[in-house]
């Protein structure tokens, strides 16, 4: 019986997690966390049974032990009750799967306590990378991607230890307006953006894959996760979303992970690393396929995925200005507050505005996410 905890049980990972908890039969729940979802979050309690569920509002806490006190559950709230379910002793595998910066803290306390993590969350190490990678080392613990891109990468490299990466293919489905030019984007609407042609996931992922944002994010990720340079990771489109990521070694052959778009198998391929177990779905049918296509993307529609290669190619607190302001400015499109194009345009600014630190601290990353927003917020 392998233990886990969730961080961001309500959200698209999680509830695909627990999907597999359901399946698998072997998997116990002993803490699920989530952000304002409480009532999904009581329903998750009800059926999985963990020892502690967390809230991010004291007062959703409060009311969700009325609502469960019926049951052998400890609800606390708070980065404080974040943290008390991060360094437990009760489980093995923590699926750090919260959206945004919040996801930090837990999971490098998780670290610091010997936990394998089964990594979702972008904003540890697109922000954190380079405080991140040196903990794990040092604690010899082990640091399993989820993110499809990455967990086939990383499929990919399985028995290659001694071979040495030329470079990275990191997929990209082009989003709902691939092929689209600047102007024709000058009227996007939320629900266009929200309309993925392949993949069902939250809000916030599915708008930064529609600025291409997302795999900009990706690109700083596999450059921590991976040990390559910047110029190393090459983005490729590929509309069919089949092959999730390849990897060339340097006698030229590529190898890569190919499946039907199902984010449960990367979950899956974490919780039981190494092996891999029977999943139910969809199985990918070669001769239904009809092609294969792959096309560079346009960065001139959509800048912010080489506005991710200028923040990760000088570093230091640029990656987490990047991600901060990327947040903020989905936030404003979402609620109707700036236009599609604004977002990068945002973004840019605030890497041009905001103070740069070469090596942060994880207090500095922290001060420089609140930068961001305080800059945003002024003038918004």
């Amino acid at each position: 019986m392998k233990r886990i905890a969730i961080l961001g049980s309500t959200g698209s990972i999680g509830t695909q997690t627990l999907e597999i908890v359901r399946e698998q039969k072997d998997l116990k729940v002993t803490a699920l966390c989530a952000g304002r979802n409480s009532a999904l979050l009581e329903q998750q309690i009800r059926e999985f049974r963990p020892k502690l569920a967390v809230l991010w509002e004291e007062a959703d806490a409060k009311e969700l032990r009325l609502r469960t006190a019926d049951l052998p559950v400890e609800i606390l709230s708070g980065m404080e009750g974040l943290l008390t379910a991060a360094v437990r002793e009760d489980y093995e595998i923590l699926v750090a799967a919260m959206v945004g910066m919040l996801g930090l803290r837990p999971t490098m306390a998780a670290i610091e306590a010997g936990k394998t993590i089964a990594l979702a969350n972008k904003e540890t190490l697109v922000t954190a990378g380079h405080l991140i990678m040196p903990l794990v080392a040092e604690k010899r613990g082990t640091l399993l991607p989820v993110d499809s891109e990455h967990s086939a990468i990383f499929q990919s490299l399985q028995g290659a230890k001694e071979n040495r990466i030329a470079k990275i293919l990191l997929t990209a489905s082009g989003g709902p307006f691939r092929g689209k030019k600047r102007e024709q984007l000058s009227e996007v609407r939320v629900e266009d953006a929200l309309k993925h042609p392949n993949w069902s996931m939250g809000k916030k992922i599915t708008i930064d894959s529609a600025t291409m944002v997302n795999k900009g994010l990706e690109v700083i990720e596999a450059k921590w996760l991976f040990q390559v340079a910047p110029e190393q990771i090459e983005v490729i489109v590929h509309p069919q979303s089949v092959i999730h990521s390849m990897v060339e070694y340097e006698d030229g052959a590529i190898l890569a992970q190919l499946g039907t778009p199902d984010m449960r198998l990367p979950i899956q391929y974490a919780l039981y690393y190494p092996k891999r177990r029977p999943l139910s779905g969809e199985r990918l049918d070669f001769h239904r396929l009809a092609s294969l296509t792959f096309e560079q993307p346009d960065c001139k529609t959509f800048p912010g995925l080489d506005l991710a290669y200028q923040a990760i190619g000088r570093g230091g607190n640029l990656p987490t200005i990047y991600n901060a302001a990327n947040e903020k400015a989905v936030a404003l499109f979402l609620q109707h507050k700036i236009a599609f194009l604004q977002i990068p345009e945002l973004i840019q600014a605030c890497m041009e505005a905001c103070c740069f630190v070469e090596a942060p601290s994880l207090e500095q990353i922290l001060q420089t996410e609140q930068e961001v927003y305080q800059w945003i917020e002024s003038r918004w």
